[in-house]
C-alpha cells in the first residue's frame, strides 16, 4: 500500500472515531488511543493533520473532555508533519492556523499557536465575481465553520451568505455532494452566528444525507452541521428567507 493510500484509510478511520466521539456511541476513540492503538504511526499522525481542527469537536460541539496526552498527539503530528507555509498553500495554511488556534484554546497553552501562526497570503476572502471557486475554496475551509474560531475567513462567510448557498445548490446539481456538505456546514455555522439565510441548511443537510455519499468524513461534516443546527436555549429558530 503506498503512503497517501495509508494516509487516506487512517484519515478515514480516524474520522469515524472523531463522529463516535460526537455522537456518543461506543466508537469513540480519543485521538491519543487511537495514535496509541494504530498499525503505523506515521500514518496515523498524518491523519490528526490531515483532519485537523474537526478532531476538537467532540470537545467543541458536544462538551467532550480534551485530555492532555491528546495535546501531547496533536502537537507530536505537528512535528512529524510541519505547518506550510508556502504562499501557493493558503488553505492548508489557514486550516493548520485553526487547529493550532484550537489546540492552544483546550490545552491552555497559548504557546502552542506558534505551531501554525496565521498565514500573511494576499488572496482576497471576500467572495467577488466568481462566487463558484470562491465557494469551492470555502468549502477546502470548512473545518474552520465550528465553534471557538474567528477571523478573515469567517468574516468573508458571513458576508458571502448568497454565494455560499448558489454553492450549495450547484454542487449538489453536479453531483459533488463533498462540496455540497461542507458548504453546508458554512451554512450551519453562519445560522448559528444569527445570519440570515437564502437558502434553508436544514432541508439541504437532509438532501444531501438522503442522496450523497456515505464516507466517514463527509459523515462527519454532515454531523458537526446538524449539531450546529441544533437550536440554541433560548433563541428562536429563523426561517430561511424565500
Amino acid at each position: 500500500m503506498s503512503s497517501h493510500s495509508a494516509f487516506a484509510e487512517a484519515a478515514d478511520a480516524l474520522a469515524s472515531s472523531v463522529l463516535g466521539a460526537l455522537g456518543g456511541t461506543g466508537d469513540a476513540v480519543q485521538p491519543a488511543r487511537y495514535v496509541d492503538d494504530a498499525p503505523d504511526t506515521l500514518a496515523a499522525l498524518a491523519a490528526v493533520r490531515v483532519l485537523g481542527a474537526d478532531i476538537f469537536s467532540p470537545h467543541l460541539l458536544a462538551g467532550r473532555p480534551f485530555e492532555a496526552q491528546d495535546t501531547a498527539v496533536v502537537v507530536k503530528a505537528f512535528e512529524a508533519f510541519p505547518a506550510s507555509d508556502a504562499t501557493e498553500e493558503a488553505t492548508v495554511a489557514r486550516r493548520d492556523h485553526a487547529t493550532a488556534t484550537l489546540l492552544a484554546r483546550l490545552s491552555g497553552d497559548d504557546t502552542l499557536r506558534a505551531l501554525a501562526p496565521e498565514p500573511a497570503d494576499g488572496e482576497a476572502l471576500a467572495g467577488a465575481a466568481d462566487w463558484s471557486g470562491w465557494s469551492v475554496r470555502m468549502a477546502q475551509l470548512a473545518p474552520l465553520a465550528t465553534l471557538g474560531l474567528d477571523g478573515p475567513v469567517h468574516q468573508a462567510a458571513r458576508g458571502g451568505a448568497l454565494p455560499l448557498s448558489r454553492g450549495v445548490s450547484r454542487s449538489i446539481l453536479r453531483r459533488d455532494f463533498p462540496t455540497a456538505v461542507r458548504l453546508v456546514r458554512w451554512l450551519a455555522w453562519l445560522r448559528h452566528e444569527g445570519v440570515d439565510l437564502p437558502l434553508d441548511p436544514d432541508i439541504a443537510a437532509e438532501h444531501v444525507q438522503l442522496v450523497g455519499g456515505a464516507g466517514p468524513r463527509a459523515a462527519l461534516d454532515l454531523a458537526i452541521a446538524r449539531h450546529l443546527l441544533e437550536p440554541r436555549p433560548g433563541t428562536a429558530r429563523k426561517a430561511a428567507r424565500t
